[in-house]
């Protein structure tokens, strides 16, 4: 069985950019935290929005769909799900909302992943709440089907063992403060999808879990910006990066900085995108129609009406479509494409 000592890994993560990094996150969670106390009444159609994401996207990337209209009623409960892939999202909507509303009551403990997987898995019918009772693999397809062994995890004897051994190492080093969680949190994210403690569910627990120590060392953003859609958005980043620092990772010689710098730019970049809805959903001085202009003439590029609509949680789709055309009409917006894949332009030839 291999050992965890984050302590020892910690120092080789201290690079120029990782430390200007968390420099930044650090004024972007200071940042929030002012706005949140003076404008929280403004961000709950953020955090709406945020929980359908999430939910849509962590499923997704383990290929797991239903209708936009479906997983919609279901995130808001406004359904019961039938499907098995539907009742696979609906636990990750319940687990999801555990950690939203209780992350400071839900320690890091072995017992407490078994729940939180136990409650992922309660509509479907897998077994949940249970550590993987046969060894398994982690696979990969190319292009032509042809599968072969990405990875080789742990075998299930170990499993608990390894579980217990992650949560003491970051428990240990969470205690003294001279480390700073954001570079630890990728670090036990890494080990746990190597142990790959379940027999299904990993890739989701990983994300879950990934929110839970976030918002547990005050970092919230996954509340208002969907950390697991940024994700989903650059899986292939995701599965380089995890397949870098898990190279060696049975002989303990593994590199965990190119998943960390992953996860880093992840936050990061949820940071930039809540500071940039926030700064529209504040701009009182504009109509929603000119905030609607703004967003556009501001956007370099094309955006479609959803786009819009997801900087805009706050604005009807009728709005927008009206405020689109109204635009049009004058010639300050371009249209391109048509179907679903309509977008729209800034005009910058009148500029």
């Amino acid at each position: 069985m291999r050992t965890f000592n984050y302590k020892l890994h910690y120092k080789n993560l201290l690079q120029p950019d990782i430390v200007r990094v968390i420099s930044r996150i650090h004024e972007y969670k200071g940042e929030q935290t002012l706005f949140i106390e003076a404008k929280a009444d403004t961000l709950s159609q953020l955090m709406d929005l945020a929980k359908i994401q999430s939910t849509e996207a962590s499923n997704k990337i383990e290929g797991i769909y239903t209708s936009d209209e479906r997983l919609k009623k279901i995130v808001q409960d406004k359904t019961r799900p039938k499907t098995r892939n539907e009742k696979e999202i609906a636990g990750y909507r319940d687990v999801l909302a555990t950690i939203h509303e209780n992350h400071d009551y839900i320690p890091l403990k072995p017992s407490i992943i078994l729940q939180l997987h136990r409650d992922l898995c309660k509509f479907s019918g897998n077994p949940g709440g249970v550590f993987k009772n046969v060894d398994n693999i982690i696979e990969e397809e190319d292009k032509d089907g042809n599968k072969r062994i990405r990875f080789q995890p742990v075998p299930a004897w170990e499993t608990p063992e390894d579980i217990e051994a992650i949560c003491k190492a970051y428990d240990e080093i969470c205690r003294d403060e001279e480390y700073d969680s954001l570079l630890v949190i990728p670090m036990f994210i890494l080990d746990f999808l190597c142990i790959h403690p379940f027999g299904d569910g990993n890739g989701r627990m990983s994300r879950l879990l990934t929110l839970l120590l976030l918002y547990r060392s005050g970092y919230i953003v996954g509340k208002y910006i969907s950390i697991e859609k940024m994700i989903e958005q650059s899986k292939e980043s995701y599965y380089e990066a995890l397949a870098q620092s898990s190279e060696n990772w049975h002989e303990e010689e593994n590199d965990y900085l190119p998943f960390v710098r992953y996860m880093l730019g992840v936050i990061i970049a949820a940071y930039r995108e809540f500071s940039s809805r926030v700064q529209i959903l504040t701009i009182d001085r504009f109509s929603k129609p000119e905030r609607i202009r703004e967003i556009l003439k501001n956007h370099l590029g094309k955006i479609t009406k959803a786009e819009l609509m997801n900087k805009c949680p706050d604005i009807s789709q009728t709005t927008v479509q009206r405020t689109l055309n109204e635009l049009l009409k004058k010639g300050e917006v371009l249209k391109i494409g048509g179907g679903r894949y309509t977008a729209y332009t800034w005009n910058r030839e009148d500029e």
